[in-house]
């Protein structure tokens, strides 16, 4: 029983540690389909409270349409954060999640809080 536990919580370990590679914010676009962390400052962001599914955008590396980055907030996680994502500008801050094209340019979705940590 005990190896059992401990296979199990090797395999979880391992899956996670490959889940979560860590990259230069720079090398975004190669990694389109990876799960992955990535770090950089939020130079600007937008919250769409009255839009369908209230987005919040952060735009990292960069001020819109010039980022490199987009992390997607949807209404239904940004009420799970205890602080407000709005006081995340000019911050730095590491994100893991994997990482979509949306109308050619790299996202990321955070699903939970956990996925967004402050530097």
């Amino acid at each position: 029983m005990k190896k059992a536990i401990l296979c199990c919580l090797a395999l979880f370990v391992t899956c996670m540690i490959h889940a979560q590679t860590s990259i230069k914010l720079e090398d975004v676009k190669q990694h389109i389909g990876d799960s992955v962390t990535v770090c950089g400052k939020v130079e600007d962001l937008r919250y769409f409270e009255s839009s369908k599914n209230s987005p919040t955008f952060l735009n990292i590396g960069g001020k819109y349409p010039n980022q490199l980055l987009t992390v997607v907030i949807w209404g239904d996680v940004r009420k799970q954060f205890k602080k407000s994502p709005d006081d995340l500008k000019n911050k730095e801050v590491c994100f893991t999640g994997r990482i979509i094209l949306y109308k050619d340019r790299p996202e990321i979705v955070i699903e939970k809080p956990e996925q967004l940590v402050e530097q």
